[in-house]
């Protein structure tokens, strides 16, 4: 394994052991609203604090981006990508679905991945070149090619409403041909089931970096594709998602394309009509 992984795997382990040990006092939990429909936790700045403090004990020159408090030594050669807890929301509520989100970036490439669900103890990981496992077992992208009996996940865009409207003429020509379409509310985890073979793709309008960052490597060593709604790499700045197989990912892209032109990328706002 290596060396860099498995101090992201220890860092991921140590945020997992602080949240779970929390997940039975949530109503006594400091809440602080970011922004529409965007919360944090007490809890995610701590793990937050634990995995820094991991990671740059170890690599004291990298430089890390989170969720919770942006960048630190944003020129660096190499760049820690983090979520300490996605799903907040799901968290807050008791609802079993989160996770911890780690990436790393070496000039500008994701190199080295771990999703762990805290809950489940499902650790999957990613070496560029290596392939991706769950629990130390290799995992493949599943092998459906159609929509018509496609299993896939989604996540709305609850924090821009703007795009309400094309993603639910998106979700709707999907949905009609699909055997069920999913939104469980931690983007991390649906990624890492979509290298699992557990969702045969997934689509979302708006996510950020540390949403994405780690899946995104999961999926590419597990076999699948990944690209913005245009086929595109540009996702970092677009933050819109379609990933899957090679086969179903061109499927996705076709019934998302009519209406691709009509979401807005991320950081663009509303124009007058």
């Amino acid at each position: 394994m290596h060396p860099m992984l498995n101090i992201a795997i220890r860092a991921a382990r140590q945020a997992g052991d602080i949240i779970i040990r929390s997940a039975d006092s949530i109503d006594t939990l400091k809440i602080t609203i970011k922004s529409q429909n965007d919360y944090a936790t007490e809890i995610a700045k701590h793990a937050e604090e634990e995995i820094i403090n991991t990671l740059l004990s170890a690599y004291p020159d990298h430089g890390v981006l989170t969720e919770e408090s942006g960048y630190t030594n944003q020129d660096a050669e190499y760049m820690w990508i983090i979520d300490p807890l996605n799903g907040t929301s799901n968290f807050m509520h008791g609802f079993p679905h989160y996770a911890v989100s780690i990436a790393l970036k070496h000039s500008n490439v994701i190199e080295q991945a771990v999703i762990y669900d805290p809950v489940r103890q499902d650790l999957f990981t990613a070496s560029r070149g290596k392939g991706a496992t769950l629990n130390n077992r290799r995992i493949r992208v599943a092998r459906q090619r159609k929509l018509e009996g496609a299993f896939i996940g989604t996540g709305f865009p609850s924090k821009n409403d703007h795009n309400i409207e094309p993603y639910l003429d998106i979700f709707r020509d999907i949905f009609t041909r699909t055997s069920g379409v999913r939104r469980a509310g931690a983007a991390s985890l649906d990624l890492a089931y979509v290298a699992a073979g557990k969702l045969d793709g997934f689509f979302e309008i708006g996510l950020k970096p540390w949403d994405f960052a780690a899946g995104m490597l999961l999926i590419q060593e597990a076999g699948g594709v990944i690209s913005d709604f245009e086929g595109e790499y540009d996702y970092f700045k677009t933050g819109n998602i379609v990933c899957a197989n090679p086969k179903m990912h061109r499927v996705l892209l076709d019934t998302i394309a009519p209406h691709a032109q009509k979401v807005l990328s991320a950081g663009q706002t509303k124009t007058s009509e």
